[in-house]
């Protein structure tokens, strides 16, 4: 072999070479995670700062890289045509036809985006100076190709970009969990924080049947009673109906009032009043507005359908917040082998999700869905199947049902 074949392999190694460079950079230019590079350019990083410039213009960045692969590959192509042209005569043309496609498929293809898929902000770092000056070196083809793409854009108009939509977000906090760059509890964070401006109060209140108030006329012996029985910080005040709320009575006012000449009056804050409709994330800044802990929701005719507080708001973010006080409840209690108490109260989604079947009804409440079910308050005992669950009524008063019992219906699917 002459020292021109020599020469000739060389270089067409060196093509390839430059073939798989372009390769991976284009990979690792698509796949990187931008806020990983956001964040390295934050904390100093120029190498990040150019990688993030290069690409707010990626259809020009491609373009040199499409440009600069084109190029590399059609030249070693040739150069290998020659060479075995050479070696081989008009057979060499086929053989190096054959021969260069495996090579720059597996060289210069393949291997190379695979790599910067599994390294993409590594190898974007370690492309960007290179890829800076094949940009300059490139820039009249990118103008001849950025009219001409400005042209195809008239013919066929590209749909709009919408940004990152909820979906995604969600779809993006679930795959971080996963890679276990995230633990449960800070993707369940996430995921309430993302989710947040979606609830409205009525999602989230006490219903007016089980608000604990006290009448303005009531005696201060009462109230003290009422709040050591229940254990509550607020108390809403009502004059003559509950649907009639006046104002809110706090435990430290009241217990620094004297109880002389004692006038609820006197020391209660007025009431923030909203509708059942509000997203409780525009409540929340409401009740910081008014520096209020507590609000009373109320229908289009002015009586109340329930309260919604502030501790309710934040637990839709961190989850439930019990104190020394409170009496841990259980929404839902396994009983037996595929059986369950479930409160009424309870949120229907939550109940659903638990056994894996879909909620198809626009209800918030276990209790309500029962009744709905019925279309009139059910009796002690009595039972009904959805799906594969088996629900009986296990607890009712004269109002309204407490609790029910839940059986899994095994061998059964949930599609039925």
């Amino acid at each position: 072999m002459d020292s021109d074949s020599i020469g000739q392999i060389l270089f067409i190694a060196m093509l390839i070479l430059m073939s798989a460079y372009f390769s991976a950079s284009e990979t690792a230019f698509f796949s990187m995670n931008k806020i990983r590079m956001k964040n390295m350019a934050s904390n100093g990083s120029k190498r990040a700062e150019l990688v993030l410039k290069l690409a707010e213009n990626y259809d020009k960045l491609l373009s040199s890289i499409l440009i600069g692969n084109n190029i590399v590959n059609i030249a070693s192509s040739s150069i290998a045509t020659v060479l075995f042209v050479k070696w081989l005569g008009n057979t060499g043309v086929s053989v190096s036809t054959a021969a260069m496609t495996v090579i720059v498929l597996i060289f210069g293809e393949i291997t190379p985006k695979s790599l910067a898929k599994n390294m993409p902000e590594r190898f974007a770092l370690f492309s960007a100076p290179i890829l800076r000056v094949i940009n300059i070196i490139l820039s009249p083809l990118n103008l001849i190709f950025s009219l001409w793409q400005k042209l195809v854009y008239k013919v066929v108009k590209p749909p709009k970009d919408r940004g990152v939509t909820e979906e995604e977000l969600l779809t993006m906090v679930e795959e971080a969990q996963n890679d276990g760059e995230i633990n449960p509890y800070e993707s369940e964070l996430i995921r309430n924080a993302i989710e947040f401006n979606d609830i409205e109060v009525i999602d989230i209140h006490t219903n007016r049947v089980d608000v604990i108030a006290v009448d303005l006329n009531t005696s201060n012996e009462e109230i003290e009673r009422i709040f050591r029985e229940h254990g509550y910080s607020r108390l809403p005040v009502y004059k003559d109906s509950i649907d009639n709320i006046v104002g809110i009575l706090n435990q430290k006012d009241f217990n620094n009032a004297s109880k002389d000449d004692f006038k609820i009056k006197k020391i209660m804050n007025t009431p923030v009043f909203v509708v059942p409709a509000m997203k409780i994330s525009q409540l929340l800044t409401l009740l910081q507005k008014k520096k209020s802990h507590m609000a009373v929701i109320i229908d289009e005719y002015g009586g109340t359908v329930g309260i919604v507080t502030l501790e309710d708001i934040l637990e839709e973010l961190v989850g439930e917040i019990w104190d020394e006080h409170d009496e841990v409840i259980e929404n839902i209690k396994k009983i037996g082998d595929n059986k369950y108490k479930v409160l009424c109260s309870s949120d229907l989604d939550n109940m659903f999700e638990t056994f894996n079947v879909e909620n198809e009804f626009d209800i918030a409440t276990v209790g309500g869905w029962v009744i709905q079910t019925f279309e009139r308050i059910p009796e002690f005992g009595e039972s009904f199947d959805y799906k594969n669950l088996h629900i009986t009524v296990s607890k009712r008063d004269n109002r309204h049902i407490i609790e029910i019992t839940v059986e899994i219906i095994e061998n059964q699917s949930t599609d039925e």
